[in-house]
C-alpha cells in the first residue's frame, strides 16, 4: 500500500496519543493568546488609511500639527412656537456657570443665535485626548440634563462629536452583547438537531472557540506587520465560528458514519481524516485564497481583515486535523452522549448506514430527470435574481442613517436645521510654502465668498470663514458647509463643483500650493472610485487561484469551472437580493432600517470574497463525496444522487448554523450591519439550496464522464481511497435516464 496522506498520519498520532495532542492544542491556544495580550495591538494610522483625495487632504491637515481639541454644545431651542431669547440667554448662562466647574471642560464660548433666531447655541472646548472623549463626555452631559431640569419651559441638550461618539458605542455595545449572547445558544441548538447528542454538538463548538481565540493573539501580533483596525476582532470572529463549526461537523458527521457501519474508533478516525479531513484542507485553502485576495485592494482595512481571516481559518483547519481527531478519538462511542431522544432517533445512523432522507431525493429528482430544463430554469431564476445588481450605487452611511432612538442624534438633528454650518461640511486642505500664506488666506477667503452666494452650499456662521493655519504657516485649511445630507446627490455636487471649478480657480495660482478636498462626502466618493478599480483585481486572482486549487484537487478542469460559475452565480444573486432589499423602501418596516438607496461601499468587495471562500465548502464536502463514489465505479448520475443525498444532512446542517448568525447580524441597529448580516444569510441560504441541491446535480449530471476531463499530466494516478463502497441511491432518483 502506498504513503497514507499527511491527514491520515496526523489524524492516526493524535487518536493513539489523544492526550498529549489535547495538551499541545491547549498549549498552542494559550500562548498564541497570552502572546498577543503581551505584545499589545498596533492600529492603523489616517496615514495607513488614506485613500484618494480625501486621503491626501487627511495627510495634509495632520502635517500641520493642529490643536484640534474635541468640541460639544449646548443647544436651546423652544418646545413650541418661537424661542424666548430671554429666557434661552438665561439658559445659557446657567449652562456655561455649571459646565465650567466641570473637569474635562477647557472653555465656554459665546452664545451664539442661528440666523433664524429659533436656536441659541454655547460651544464648548474639551481638554485631553480627542479619541478619548466620548469616554469623558458623560459628565458634561450630567450637567446640561440639570440645566434642562432648571429650565423646563425650554429644550436644552448636548450635542456634538463625543456625545454622538457616546451614543453610537452604547447603542453598538448593546447590539454587539446580544448578539453574541443569541449566536453561541443558537448555534448549540441547531448542532443538538443535528446531532441528536449534546456531546456531539459541543465539540464543533469547542473547536471554533479555540480556533477563534488563538487567531485573536495571532492577529495581535500580526498587527506589527499589518496594522490592524477596529472591524478586525469582530470578522475573526464571525469567520471563526462559521468555518470552526463547518470543518468539525464535516469530520464529526463522516466519523459518525463510519461509526454506524461498524468500523472501529481508529478506523472510522483515520477514514474521516482521508475524506472529510483532505475536504477540510482544500476547503481552508479556497478559503485563505480568497481572503488573501483582500491584500491587493492596497487598503489598510481590508489588509487587516484579510490576515486575521486567514490566521482564523489556518488555525481551524489545524485543530480539525489534530485535536478533533484525539477528541473523537477518547470520547469513542460517548461522542453520542447524552441523547436527546426524540432529535437522536431522527438523526442517529441505523443498520449498519446512516439514514436515508427522503426530503432530498425529492428536491433532486427534476435534476436528475431533466437535467437540461432544471439548469435553465434554475439559472434564469438566479440570473433574474442577480439583475438588480446593474443598478448598485456605492456610498457610505452618513449621519442620517444613524438610528434616530437616542437622544444625542435627536439633538443633532435641531442642531443641522438650525445651524446648517455644523452638519454636513467638506474639508479644503492647502499646503504651500510660508511666504505664500497671505495668498493662500487671501485664495480661501475668496472660496468661502463664492460658496456663500451658491445654494449647493451653507455660508458660514458668525463673522465669516474660519480658516485654521498651521504654526509654521505652510498648511491653511477651511471648512466649506453643505446644508444638503452627506450622502445626497446635492451633497455630491458640490464637492465636485469644489474639486473641478471653485478650488482650482482660486487656489491654482499659488506657486507651489498642494491642495486636496476631504471630508465626509469625499470619503464616500472617493473609497467608492476605489473599490471599483480594485474588484476586478481582487475577483480575478480569486477566480484565478480557485481554478487551480479546484482543477489539481479534483484531477479536472470541468469541475473546477463549474464551481467557479456556480460561485459566480450565488455571488449574483446576493448582490442583487441586496439591492432589492436596501436601495427600495419595501423592506424598512420588516428589518427596522431607513433606505439609503445606495449600497454600503465596503461591502461589495468584502461579500464577494467571503462567499467566494464559504461556499466553497459545501461544494468541496459535496464534489468530494461524488468523487468518491465515482472513484469506487459508480457512474456519475448515481454518483451525484448519492453524494449530495449523503452529504445534504451535514450541508444543510452548516448553512443553516451559518443563516442563523449572520441572520443575528441583520437585527442590528447600523445600516452597515444589517446589510452585511442578509447579504451573507441570503447567500449561503442560496448556495446551500438552489445551487448545490439543484443547479450543480443539473450540470453534473447532463455533463455526465466530461465532468472529470482533465490534461494527461493532471490526471490522478493515485489509487483510490481505501473506503467501502457507497450504497446505491434510491431506485427513484435513477431510474429515468
Amino acid at each position: 500500500m502506498g504513503r497514507r496522506p499527511v491527514t491520515v498520519r496526523v489524524a492516526r498520532w493524535s487518536a493513539e496519543h489523544p492526550w498529549r495532542a489535547i495538551a499541545l492544542w491547549a498549549v498552542f491556544v494559550a500562548v498564541c493568546f497570552v502572546g498577543g495580550s503581551a505584545a499589545g495591538l498596533n492600529e492603523a494610522t489616517d496615514e495607513d488609511q488614506a485613500i484618494g483625495e480625501f486621503g491626501q487632504a487627511q495627510l495634509i491637515v495632520d502635517s500641520g500639527g493642529f490643536d484640534r481639541p474635541a468640541t460639544e454644545n449646548v443647544l436651546i431651542t423652544a418646545r413650541s412656537g418661537s424661542l424666548d431669547q430671554a429666557a434661552a440667554r438665561v439658559a445659557a448662562q446657567d449652562a456655561a456657570d455649571r459646565l465650567r466647574q466641570v473637569d474635562g471642560v477647557a472653555s465656554i464660548g459665546t452664545p451664539m443665535p442661528s440666523r433664524d433666531g429659533s436656536a441659541l447655541l454655547v460651544p464648548i472646548t474639551m481638554t485631553g485626548d480627542p479619541g478619548t472623549a466620548g469616554d469623558r463626555v458623560q459628565p458634561l452631559r450630567d450637567t446640561t440634563a440639570k440645566v434642562q431640569d432648571a429650565h423646563p419651559r425650554l429644550r436644552v441638550e448636548q450635542v456634538g462629536g463625543p456625545s454622538i461618539d457616546k451614543a453610537l458605542d452604547d447603542t453598538l455595545g448593546k447590539d454587539f452583547k446580544r448578539a453574541e449572547l443569541l449566536s453561541l445558544p443558537v448555534t448549540l441548538a441547531i448542532l443538538i438537531i443535528a446531532f441528536g447528542a449534546l456531546i456531539a454538538a459541543g465539540v464543533p463548538v469547542l473547536l471554533a472557540l479555540s480556533s477563534v481565540a488563538a487567531a485573536m493573539g495571532l492577529s495581535t501580533l500580526a498587527s506589527h506587520l499589518v496594522p490592524a483596525t477596529d472591524t478586525t476582532a469582530s470578522v475573526i470572529l464571525l469567520i471563526g465560528m462559521a468555518v470552526g463549526v463547518d470543518y468539525s461537523l464535516f469530520y464529526v458527521r463522516r466519523e459518525r458514519e463510519e461509526r454506524a457501519r461498524g468500523r472501529s474508533g481508529l478506523d472510522a478516525v483515520e477514514i474521516a481524516a482521508e475524506t472529510s479531513g483532505h475536504a477540510v484542507v482544500v476547503s481552508g485553502t479556497a478559503v485563505i485564497i480568497s481572503m488573501g485576495g483582500l491584500l491587493l485592494a492596497q487598503d489598510a482595512i481590508f489588509s487587516s481583515l484579510a490576515v486575521g481571516s486567514i490566521l482564523v481559518v489556518a488555525v481551524a483547519v489545524i485543530g480539525s486535523l489534530t485535536v478533533l481527531p484525539a477528541l473523537l478519538a477518547k470520547l469513542g462511542r460517548w461522542v453520542d452522549r447524552p441523547r436527546v431522544p426524540l432529535l437522536w432517533r431522527l438523526t442517529a445512523p441505523g443498520n449498519g448506514q446512516p439514514a436515508r432522507p427522503r426530503f432530498w431525493p425529492a428536491v433532486l429528482r427534476p435534476a436528475l430527470r431533466a437535467p437540461v430544463a432544471t439548469l435553465l430554469i434554475s439559472v434564469a431564476l438566479l440570473l433574474a435574481l442577480a439583475a438588480p445588481a446593474l443598478g448598485m450605487k456605492l456610498k457610505f452611511p452618513g449621519p442620517e442613517d444613524v438610528p434616530r432612538t437616542t437622544a444625542a442624534m435627536q439633538a443633532y438633528d435641531r442642531l443641522t436645521a438650525a445651524f446648517p454650518s455644523n452638519g454636513t461640511s467638506h474639508t479644503v486642505a492647502v499646503r504651500a510654502p510660508a511666504e505664500q500664506a497671505g495668498r493662500v488666506r487671501a485664495a480661501l477667503t475668496d472660496l468661502a465668498g463664492r460658496t456663500a452666494a451658491d445654494p449647493l452650499f451653507a455660508p458660514a456662521e458668525g463673522d465669516g470663514p474660519e480658516i485654521q493655519v498651521s504654526a509654521d504657516r505652510r498648511v491653511s485649511v477651511l471648512e466649506v458647509a453643505t446644508p444638503h445630507a452627506s450622502r445626497s446627490d446635492e451633497a455630491s455636487r458640490s464637492l465636485h463643483e469644489l474639486r473641478e471649478d471653485l478650488v482650482p480657480a482660486t487656489l491654482g495660482g499659488i506657486p507651489g500650493a498642494e491642495y486636496a478636498v476631504g471630508g465626509g462626502v469625499a470619503a464616500s466618493e472617493d473609497y467608492a472610485a476605489h473599490i471599483r478599480a480594485k474588484l476586478p483585481i481582487v475577483a480575478a486572482f480569486v477566480l484565478a487561484l480557485t481554478f487551480l486549487v479546484m482543477a489539481w484537487t479534483f484531477r479536472s478542469v470541468v469541475v473546477a469551472l463549474t464551481s467557479i460559475v456556480l460561485n459566480l452565480l450565488s455571488a449574483g444573486a446576493a448582490y442583487g437580493l441586496l439591492v432589492l432589499v436596501f436601495q427600495s423602501t419595501w423592506a424598512e418596516g420588516l428589518l427596522a432600517f431607513t433606505s439609503m438607496d445606495a449600497i454600503v461601499t465596503w461591502l461589495p468587495l468584502f461579500l464577494f470574497v467571503v462567499l467566494f471562500g464559504l461556499s466553497m465548502d459545501y461544494h468541496v464536502f459535496v464534489v468530494s463525496r461524488i468523487r468518491e463514489a465515482v472513484d469506487r465505479g459508480m457512474p456519475t448520475r448515481e454518483a451525484v444522487a448519492h453524494g449530495i443525498t449523503s452529504s445534504a444532512g451535514v450541508v444543510t446542517s452548516a448553512a443553516v448554523v451559518m443563516v442563523a448568525v449572520f441572520s443575528i447580524f441583520a437585527t442590528l441597529s447600523m445600516i452597515d450591519f444589517k446589510q452585511l448580516g442578509i447579504g451573507l444569510a441570503a447567500a449561503i441560504l442560496l448556495d446551500a439550496t438552489i445551487i448545490r441541491a439543484v443547479v450543480l446535480p443539473s450540470v453534473m449530471t447532463l455533463l455526465g464522464d466530461a465532468n472529470w476531463w482533465a490534461p494527461r499530466f493532471m490526471r490522478r494516478r493515485t489509487p483510490a481511497p481505501a473506503v467501502d463502497p457507497p450504497p446505491a441511491p434510491a431506485p427513484e432518483l435513477v431510474g429515468a435516464r
